[in-house]
């Protein structure tokens, strides 16, 4: 587990809801569903993180640290 991975876990946990990926990512709850509704290069980046549990909308920390790490 890299360090960026077990820090956005141990202040969010392992599934971060919109609105945590959106504060983690420095945007608004509104930027970031704009930016995933749009053909965008960090919407294809994010597109794997996001996993769906019924109507809510989750991100893997694993994933979003990941990416964090290549930025």
């Amino acid at each position: 587990m890299s360090t960026t991975e077990s820090t956005i876990i141990q202040q969010y946990g392992i599934l971060l809801s919109f609105k945590d990926c959106a504060a983690l990512l420095g945007r608004s709850s509104e930027g970031l569903r704009v930016t995933l509704s749009r053909d965008s290069e960090l919407a294809r980046k994010l597109k794997p993180a996001k996993i769906k549990i019924g109507r809510r909308v989750l991100f893997r920390a694993s994933a979003l640290a990941k990416l964090l790490d290549e930025a």
